[in-house]
């Protein structure tokens, strides 16, 4: 790699820890082409991101963002995950670490917070962005729907009584 493109790599990872809700790290030793194909899909179906970083440079990129402090996770074959959402990422890298030994969570940060394996696997477990928001329109939406049946239903019975004393008057 020479000198402009470690400089188009540091100036690319400065702009993920600056846009970026959240940035974990974990070791990827021992991990099949084929398994990293299967979680860079994943990771990427998820709206993350994911990258296999040189630990130097991702340092030097470090350097003045909120993630300064996980700098000290750069150590051996190390892989990013980062994204807006901070559940998203979490959730695919619990997972697919679960399945596969050879995948180690080291932890990430969240802002300004700082997450440990435990911390990771806490934060997958909460739901995704999308699913709140999911649960927000729901929330919202019914309310509305039982407003109109209950503003329907003295119509409804009101033409009903109607109806009776016209079939009443009828007969």
């Amino acid at each position: 790699m020479d000198r402009n493109e470690k400089q188009a790599q540091i100036e690319f990872l400065q702009g993920v820890f600056g846009e970026s809700a959240i940035v974990l790290v974990a070791h990827n030793t021992g991990l099949t082409v084929a398994q990293m194909t299967e979680l860079r899909g994943k990771v990427r179906a998820a709206g993350a991101g994911f990258k296999v970083a040189k630990n130097r440079l991702a340092k030097i990129a470090l350097k003045g963002t909120v993630y300064e402090p996980i700098a000290d996770k750069f150590k051996g074959p190390t892989t990013l995950a980062y994204s807006t959402d901070p559940v998203a990422a979490a959730k695919v890298l619990a997972e697919f670490a679960k399945v596969n030994e050879k995948f180690v969570l080291l932890g990430g940060a969240f802002g300004t917070t700082l997450l440990d394996r435990q911390g990771v696997e806490a934060l997958s477990k909460l739901p995704s962005l999308d699913e709140l928001r999911a649960t927000i329109i729901g929330l919202i939406n019914a309310p509305a729907t039982k407003v109109a049946g209950v503003l329907q239903a003295p119509a409804g019975q009101l033409a009903r009584v109607f109806g009776a004393y016209a079939s009443k008057d009828a007969a």
